[in-house]
């Protein structure tokens, strides 16, 4: 949302959190006129820490645990108005601002040096329906798993975001959103009705605006750019509206997708014991191969959310997991289906291998599910690529062989992740996500506990990467097989000349054709470039 710090986490699935299926979240109703109501009363907030306090420490560090800036100040706020006066006296102090909402970056948005004031939105955490819109309103500091719990126990509808519950709506949302039924119903911002900004003029004013998607809204743009152009860029994003296109009347619970009542999930687990390269190359070709063949917009299998986690080999595992709507016609089915057609010509026993329903909403809102690491072990880094069809023979080559050398730690591997079918029914241009023809998503990673472990299990993934991009300069240059990377996902070394010797630039591996437009709304949204990190939109060159 506001910031670049929240990335769709649901990328990094442990096996704990995979085989979890239950959890509870809290439940904050608002009824219809109620939303807008709430903006006016200032219930909490601000509050500054500085250095010194004993709360400063504790509210300096996200998720990830390579980072951790030392601004003068964490301005925590309330409300938007609380926002608008942060922001001003930033601007006004000549200080840079970051904007945190979750705290779940990849990278250091939030925690560069340059930072001064840290502006933390998870005060912001109301989720209601705003019938003045007749669209949920979903503040910035909520996180998904309440987003969940809110939006079903309330209505009966859902969205098709991540599967870690503790990430923040915040970024999530401006990157464009997506997860286990986003084949099935699209990105998040598919459903992006509307945003409220908080943005600083030419001559230095703060002040708050409402984008929407309605063509003839004088703000249409900015709506636009925070439909996948990533937080951090335009402004503080104080409020979403979510409405799906072609949503008629004035019911709520026909104004979103209806949530699934139950979930088919089977997860299969092989040793990397008897793991061969014949064996693991194989799944991933298969699994690469089933997702070519039924990711068209409006497939029966639409409805079904593959993953495919080969650990590195100290790891020990390989994991497979199906997950889809129990009560699709054919659900079962379809998951033997997938696992025949991943499996096939694959000599391998499992060791683990069930398949369970349970309530949809258990799996969407357990605690720590898909998270990196755990409460320790929080450091790490992740790099991503999106793929049109499956890996080339050479690309297959190179993945097993860095998740079989000697350098790759137990927290190293690769997941693929299933995406496609509604998806592609988007046009490149609709959207700020411009990989619209694309079927899965590539993320490489590795985490670990102490930061004497930095150098090692840094250099074991970027030549990790830069093997598998190896005719590409190293990174996944657009083209037959590769489209870029995924925002939410940010990867500074994309920008790196080290890492990226491609000639293509970090903004083109993320945006394509759409970073033109992107930059030109920065240019009116965001004219004095008060709101940057290290892979932001650039504004246009003067002249």
């Amino acid at each position: 949302m506001p910031e670049a710090s929240e990335g769709n986490t649901g990328a990094a699935v442990s096996r704990r959190g995979v085989l979890a299926g239950a959890g509870a979240a809290a439940v904050t109703l608002l009824g219809a006129g109620e939303a807008e109501a709430q903006a006016a009363p200032e219930a909490f907030g601000p509050v500054t820490v500085r250095p010194g306090d004993l709360r400063y420490d504790q509210l300096l560090r996200g998720n990830n645990f390579r980072f951790a800036g030392r601004p003068d100040e964490i301005r925590v706020a309330g409300s938007t108005e609380q926002v608008v006066r942060a922001v001003q006296e930033a601007v006004r102090s000549g200080r840079r601002v970051a904007v945190r909402s979750g705290g779940h970056c990849f990278e250091n948005f939030t925690a560069d040096p340059a930072v001064r004031m840290l502006l933390d939105l998870s005060p912001m955490d109301a989720v209601g329906y705003d019938a003045g819109r007749r669209a949920f309103s979903v503040r910035p500091g909520a996180t998904l798993g309440h987003v969940y719990r809110t939006l079903l126990t309330g209505w009966g509808v859902t969205i098709p975001g991540g599967s870690c519950p503790e990430v923040g709506a915040g970024g999530h949302f401006a990157g464009g959103g997506y997860g286990a039924l986003s084949r099935r119903y699209g990105s998040v911002v598919d459903h992006l009705y509307g945003v409220e900004v908080v943005v600083v003029d030419r001559d230095g004013t703060a002040r708050a605006v409402v984008a929407t998607r309605d063509p003839d809204d004088p703000n249409h743009d900015l709506w636009w750019a925070h439909t996948g152009g990533g937080g951090g860029n335009f402004g503080v994003v104080t409020r979403y509206w979510l409405r799906s296109p072609g949503a008629t009347g004035t019911d709520p619970s026909r104004l979103l997708p209806p949530a699934p009542r139950r979930m088919v999930q089977h997860v299969v687990i092989w040793s990397w014991e008897h793991m061969t390269e014949q064996a693991l190359t194989g799944l991933m070709r298969n699994f690469g191969t089933w997702h070519e063949r039924n990711s068209a917009p409006g497939s029966p299998y639409a409805g079904l959310y593959g993953l495919l986690q080969p650990s590195h080999r100290t790891g020990g595992t390989v994991m497979l997991i199906a997950q889809i709507d129990a009560d699709l016609p054919g659900a079962d089915d379809m998951v033997t289906g997938f696992l025949s057609a991943v499996t096939d010509g694959v000599d391998l026993t499992a060791v683990y291998d069930q398949r369970r329903t349970m309530p949809w909403l258990h799996r969407m809102t357990w605690p720590g599910s898909g998270e990196p690491g755990d409460v320790i072990t929080r450091r790490y880094k992740i790099k991503a690529g999106y793929l049109r069809r499956s890996f080339t023979e050479t690309q297959l080559a190179a993945v097993y062989r860095n998740l079989n050398n000697e350098t790759g730690g137990p927290g190293a591997g690769l997941l693929l992740v299933g995406y496609g079918g509604q998806v592609r029914a988007v046009a490149p241009e609709a959207t700020a996500i411009a990989q619209r023809d694309v079927v899965m998503k590539a993320v490489y990673q590795t985490i670990w506990d102490e930061e004497k472990e930095d150098g090692a299990n840094l250099a074991w993934v970027r030549e990790f990467y830069r093997d598998v991009y190896a005719g590409t300069g190293g990174v996944p240059v657009p083209g037959e097989v590769d489209d870029g990377s995924y925002i939410n996902y940010p990867d500074a070394d994309l920008a790196d000349p080290a890492w990226n010797t491609s000639g293509v630039p970090a903004q083109t591996l993320y945006y394509k054709d759409n970073y033109p437009r992107l930059r030109r709304v920065k240019a009116r949204w965001d004219p004095r470039n008060v709101f940057r990190h290290a892979l932001a939109v650039e504004p246009p060159q003067a002249g």
